[in-house]
């Protein structure tokens, strides 16, 4: 792997007068990166440039009250390509053996343009610390961005035969391709405003404040796309925290609860610019692989023809947190100290993308792969996927640490977490589109929530991590050792047939249906040795 890398950093820091500062940074990095791989052509080469300009002024108008405002311009221009050897289509065989050629989105060719204004006060009245600010950004997104139009061709388990056989005689159950112009300019605003307060009497600290966060609707400068969601207009966003202390040896009580807001990603809604009219996306069951395209027809290829449709719910919003946590820290000594605490949070409105318009169960037609354009519900299209906010995630966490400063030399940091991550089908940081999207895929369109319920891919019931050091005495030459380790649980996986033939799926047009459990004693069991696993 080849890395090339340029970075540089320029500060000017100029004072006008005792009250007043301007600084202007800038910084530049450039980078180009040969793609490294395993299977020739999977990877892209990647080049990327970023600008980053910042002027700001500050002004202490006196001991109590301090301001910033700053102007800045960020650039960041990323090229993703197809190195030399990546040829034709890619193909998929359900994971049977690795995916060959680069990603149905490459290549991408994307600038990322954002002006921003912020400002910010701080004011000191006796024992409040206030704090005021906002910030104006204005994004825009200029660029390529594919998906399937070099093509896709599916292998899976079908006609009877498994997905690899089926690779070497060239009998694909699909072959996915998009046709049309690409190359879209969106613009959007990202605002937010905050108000907020310290405040600190005798054994009492209390912070609290108010965001509010607007979410505006893309446009697309061109007008090829529309984004159809609305302004989300609501989002405010309060916070809490309260520490007393306690009575020694009790220690401190502290707990602390915010409402926190994410964003509809410029991935999600870029997705508008893969539909109709400006591009079709045609999905040929049983392709003639030397002429997969042979069966269409000039009328296939009208702006009003067949195609896959991606639907952005008009209802669309960010999705939103609610966290909270609670902590006892006891002093057991002078040296040692005890943290007990909980974290939680409760996260709803979470993106998620639904794969529907899957063929149906027809009478008289027969449940085949080439039968799954004829069974669709829906003639107008292929496939059909909604963007919604569908999905929740919840997490609870209990920790314990033991700190020990300074010991003889020795300093000690345990901590242990028992924790548990659960969602229906997507998490917070789920962007709907892409990978991301096929997390999310259910084994069937109906029903999705109640067939996606289950632990996050993150979870992990118990961690525990010790940290130590020692340092030896001046006789021994003032020696630091230290050392830190970690042990977690596994995270949970569940396995797919990859395939979606007669026998091995339910022939919708969708992949990712569960395998047939033979043996249901398997269900549950931990696989924590890579040289035991094949047997497990």
């Amino acid at each position: 792997q080849l890395i090339d890398g340029h970075d540089a950093r320029v500060r000017l820091d100029q004072r006008a007068g005792d009250r007043d500062r301007l600084t202007l940074l800038y910084g530049f990095t450039g980078q180009h990166v040969d793609a490294f791989q395993f299977v020739a052509g999977q990877n892209p080469d990647t080049d990327t440039k970023s600008h980053s300009v910042r002027l700001t002024w500050s002004r202490q108008w006196s001991a109590e009250t301090v301001t910033d405002f700053s102007a800045g311009y960020d650039r960041a221009r990323s090229l993703l390509a197809p190195e030399p050897n990546a040829g034709g289509p890619l193909v998929l065989t359900g994971m049977v053996v690795e995916q060959l050629g680069p990603d149905e989105t490459l290549p991408i060719d994307r600038a990322d343009n954002r002006y921003r204004a912020a400002g910010a006060l701080h004011h000191v009245r006796g024992p409040h610390y206030f704090h005021f600010g906002f910030e104006v950004l204005r994004r825009h997104i200029n660029g390529s961005e594919q998906q399937a139009h070099r093509g896709i061709v599916f292998f899976s388990n079908d006609f009877g035969r498994d997905a690899l056989t089926n690779l070497r005689l060239g009998a694909a159950s699909r072959y996915n391709l998009a046709l049309g112009g690409i190359h879209r300019g969106f613009r959007n605003w990202d605002l937010q405003f905050y108000a907020g307060d310290t405040w600190r009497r005798g054994r009492w600290t209390l912070d609290y404040g108010l965001r509010y966060q607007p979410v505006t609707s893309p446009v697309e400068v061109n007008r090829l796309s529309t984004v159809p969601y609305h302004c989300d207009c609501d989002n405010l966003a309060p916070r809490l925290g309260i520490a007393y202390q306690l009575p020694r040896p009790w220690g401190v009580l502290r707990a602390a609860y915010g409402l926190h807001y994410g964003e509809i990603f410029p991935v999600t809604y870029q997705q508008v610019r893969f539909n109709p009219p400006a591009n079709l996306t045609v999905v040929i069951t049983e392709p003639y692989l030397p002429d997969p395209l042979r069966s269409l027809r000039p009328a296939d290829l009208r702006p009003d023809a067949r195609t896959s449709f991606r639907e952005l719910s008009p209802d669309l919003v960010a999705p939103y947190s609610h966290q909270y946590n609670f902590s006892w820290e006891p002093e057991l000594s002078k040296k040692w100290k005890l943290q007990l605490g909980y974290v939680g949070s409760r996260s709803p409105k979470l993106l998620m993308l639904w794969y529907t318009n899957r063929a149906r169960v027809v009478p008289g037609i027969s449940q085949t792969t080439q039968t799954i354009n004829q069974r669709r519900p829906d003639p107008r299209y292929f496939d059909y996927y909604r963007i919604l906010n569908a999905s929740r995630g919840y997490y609870d966490a209990g920790k314990a640490t033991l700190i020990v400063p300074r010991w003889r030399g020795l300093s000690l940091d345990a901590s242990y977490w028992f924790s548990k991550a659960i969602d229906l089908g997507s998490a917070y940081s789920n962007t709907a589109y892409e990978k991301d999207g096929r997390l999310s895929r259910a084994q069937s369109e109906s029903p999705v929530l109640e067939d996606m319920k289950g632990l996050s891919p993150f979870d992990q019931t118990h961690s525990l991590l010790l940290r130590v050091s020692w340092q030896a005495p001046r006789r021994l030459g003032r020696w630091n050792v230290s050392a830190v380790w970690l042990e977690k649980s596994g995270t949970p996986f569940e396995v797919q047939s990859g395939s979606d033939g007669p026998g091995a799926g339910n022939v919708d047009g969708q992949n990712g249906d569960r395998v047939h459990i033979i043996d249901p004693s398997i269900l549950g069991r931990t696989i924590g040795d890579p040289r035991t696993a094949p047997r497990q």
